[in-house]
C-alpha cells in the first residue's frame, strides 16, 4: 500500500469530443441587462470563456506540458494522491511541498517549479518541489470516502512526504493549502521546517474588545473581509451545506462549471488559466468531490489543540484576503516573516471581483523572491 506508480495524463479523445458537444449546445441563463456583474458572474464572460474554450483551448497542449513533468500515484489512507516530483540537481536543496486549493489545481504552481529547482543565482535556496493534487482534487479523481476535509489531508500529505525519503521539509500553501500547510505543522512540528502562505486565515473571536486597538490598516482588513462575506461568499456557504445538490449543475454541464468556478478567479488570470483549471476538474470527473472538502471542514468538531511553532511566512497580495496580525499570531506563535504587496496588473475594474488570488501565477517574480528569502534563513 506504499508503492508510488508513474503516471501519465492520457484523456480518451471521446471525452474530449463530448465536452466540445456539451460546449456547442450550452443554454445560456436569462440575465438582466445594465447590472453588470452585480447579480454574479455575467453571460457575456462565460460566453467568450465558453467560446476561448472550445475553439482556441488545446488540452492536448496542456496535457503535453504536464506530462513533461515527472508525476506520480500512490494510495494514502485509502485514496489516491497524484503529485509531481521535481527534483533539484543541488545536493543543499530543500525538499517542499506546494499545496493549492480550490477553484485551483496543479497549474497554479506550474510557473515556479524551474526557478525553484533550478535558480540561476547560484547562492539562492534551491529545492526539490512536490505539489500534490489533493484528495478529491484534478488527478487524484474523487475521493471513495468521507472526511477529506483540512485535517485529514494535512496527515496524508505529511505521510506522503515521509513516503517520498524527505524527513525534513517546507510546506507551502495558497488557499485551501493555506489552511492545510499550517496544520501539517501542528500535526508534525518536528517534520515541518517551515510554513510559507499567502493567507493565514485567522478570524476574530467575536470579542467585541478585540477591534478596539486595531490600527486603521487592520479595521480595513476587517471591512475587506465583511466586504468578501457580504458579497462572495456564497459559494463557502453552499458548499458547507449542500454540495451535492451543486454538483448535479457543475458535473452535467461544463458551462455550470466554468461559471461556478471562474466567480473566484479575476479577469487579470487570463482565459487559458481559467479554462485549464476548469478542464482539470471536468475531465477527471473532480468538480463534485472537490467541493465536499468545505463540509468536511464545516462539520469537523475535532480540532489539534494550539497554535503552530514552526517557523512561518506570510506572502498576502491586495484584494485577496487581507490577514490581520494579531489575530494571527494567537494561531501561530512563531511568524517571521509578514510581507504585504500590490501589484498593479492584479487589480480589478470590477467591485465584486476578489482579484490577486494566483501569486504564483501571476506575481510568480515576487514570491518566489518570498520564498526564497524566509527559507534562506532556515538553512
Amino acid at each position: 500500500m506504499t508503492a508510488i506508480h508513474s503516471f501519465r495524463i492520457d484523456v480518451p479523445q471521446d471525452q474530449l469530443e463530448d465536452l466540445n458537444e456539451r460546449l456547442r449546445k450550452a443554454v445560456w441563463p436569462n440575465e438582466l441587462s445594465g447590472v453588470g456583474d452585480l447579480y454574479g458572474v455575467t453571460n457575456e464572460r462565460i460566453q467568450r470563456l465558453a467560446r476561448y474554450w472550445l475553439e482556441e483551448f488545446d488540452w492536448r497542449a496542456m496535457e503535453s506540458k504536464l506530462n513533461s513533468y515527472s508525476q506520480f500515484t500512490t494510495s494514502i489512507d485509502g485514496e489516491d494522491i497524484h503529485f509531481l516530483h521535481v527534483k533539484s540537481s543541488r545536493e543543499d536543496a530543500i525538499p517542499v511541498i506546494l499545496i493549492h486549493g480550490w477553484p485551483g489545481s496543479i497549474l497554479e504552481y506550474l510557473k515556479v517549479i524551474e526557478p525553484l529547482t533550478n535558480p540561476t543565482d547560484s547562492t539562492a535556496p534551491a529545492f526539490h518541489v512536490i505539489i500534490p493534487s489533493l484528495p478529491g482534487f484534478g488527478f487524484s479523481g474523487p475521493t471513495r470516502s468521507t472526511g477529506w476535509g483540512t485535517r485529514r489531508t494535512a496527515r496524508a500529505l505529511v505521510e506522503l512526504m515521509v513516503r517520498l525519503g524527505y524527513e525534513r521539509f517546507g510546506a507551502i500553501g495558497n488557499d485551501a493549502g493555506s489552511m492545510v500547510s499550517p496544520e501539517m505543522a501542528r500535526i508534525a512540528p518536528d517534520r515541518i521546517l517551515g510554513v510559507h502562505v499567502t493567507q493565514l486565515f485567522s478570524f476574530p473571536s467575536g470579542d467585541p474588545t478585540e477591534a478596539a486597538d486595531l490600527s486603521a490598516e487592520d479595521q480595513a482588513a476587517l471591512g475587506h473581509l465583511q466586504w468578501f462575506m457580504n458579497n462572495k461568499f456564497a459559494f463557502n456557504t453552499l458548499h458547507s451545506q449542500q454540495p451535492q445538490t451543486l454538483a448535479f449543475a457543475i458535473s452535467d454541464s461544463p458551462i455550470g462549471l466554468l461559471g461556478w468556478n471562474s466567480q473566484l478567479m479575476g479577469e487579470s488570470l487570463g482565459a487559458e488559466f481559467i479554462v485549464g483549471n476548469a478542464a482539470i476538474y471536468w475531465l477527471t470527473g473532480t468538480a463534485s468531490s472537490s467541493i465536499r472538502f468545505y463540509w468536511e471542514d464545516a462539520h469537523d468538531t475535532e480540532r489539534t489543540p494550539g497554535p503552530t511553532t514552526v517557523p512561518t511566512a506570510l506572502a498576502m497580495f491586495k484584494g485577496d484576503f487581507q490577514s490581520i496580525r494579531c489575530f494571527a499570531e494567537r494561531d501561530h506563535k512563531n511568524i517571521v516573516s509578514w510581507n504585504s504587496y500590490d501589484v498593479q496588473s492584479m487589480r480589478s475594474d470590477s467591485a465584486y471581483e476578489a482579484a490577486g488570488h494566483y501569486a504564483a501565477h501571476e506575481a510568480t517574480d515576487l514570491l518566489l523572491a518570498d520564498i526564497r528569502e524566509f527559507f534562506a534563513q532556515l538553512r
